[in-house]
């Protein structure tokens, strides 16, 4: 699936998150990483074939990915999201999914990110007045998640079980992907509990 995507960076970003937050990167460690910094390279000159820089959902995800995984990232890539007063264009308030990437974005913030200082609140309040009759049940209940726990802020394994959850119920999901996540959990949480069974017998108190 990697390999298929290498010169699809749109359909490559969405991979690599799906991967990240069903919680099995671990095992593509090497693969995410180089697969990131090839997008990174050449993330300036994105703007053709299945990637727009004219989509929030997009810039945002490559922006959060690249933050999180350690590269140098500008927040300058959100300008061109801004209309001629410097404020954040109306036309993003119908798009929740870009609003969701942005929000979730805001966070990996660094001191002097003017513009994602700006961007959070936007987000916040057009994500809190979402008609949920006009987005997907999934789409909903990740909004809904995200204002309470921001991805950024959560326990990896906690947020890759709510995914779990959110993934299935999207139409587009991949079922290799759910399928091996589902079982790469209850796999890890049997291991969790053989080991803390080991660290409990061993424990002697006086």
């Amino acid at each position: 699936m990697v390999i298929n995507a290498v010169d699809k960076p749109s359909q490559m970003l969405h991979l690599i998150d799906q991967i990240q937050r069903l919680g099995i990167d671990y095992h593509f460690e090497q693969e995410i990483d180089a697969q990131l910094e090839r997008i990174h390279k050449s993330y300036s000159q994105l703007d053709h074939g299945d990637f727009k820089g004219d989509d929030l959902h997009m810039v945002a995800l490559m922006f959060r990915l690249l933050r999180q995984q350690g590269f140098n990232i500008s927040s300058e890539v959100f300008n061109n999201f801004k209309d001629n007063e410097g404020n954040f264009k109306k036309s993003l308030i119908t798009d929740v999914r870009g609003l969701l990437s942005l929000y979730e974005a805001c966070h990996l913030r660094c001191h002097g990110d003017a513009i994602l200082e700006e961007a959070l609140p936007f987000a916040i309040t057009h994500l809190e007045s979402i008609d949920e009759r006009k987005v997907s049940t999934s789409l909903a209940k990740q909004v809904s998640h995200a204002l309470k726990q921001p991805l950024r802020k959560g326990l990896p394994r906690l947020e890759a079980r709510h995914y779990i959850i959110f993934y299935q119920e999207e139409p587009s999901h991949d079922e290799v992907l759910l399928t091996m996540a589902k079982l790469d959990f209850n796999l890890l949480q049997e291991q969790h509990q053989k080991e803390l069974g080991v660290i409990t017998r061993s424990t002697n108190f006086t």
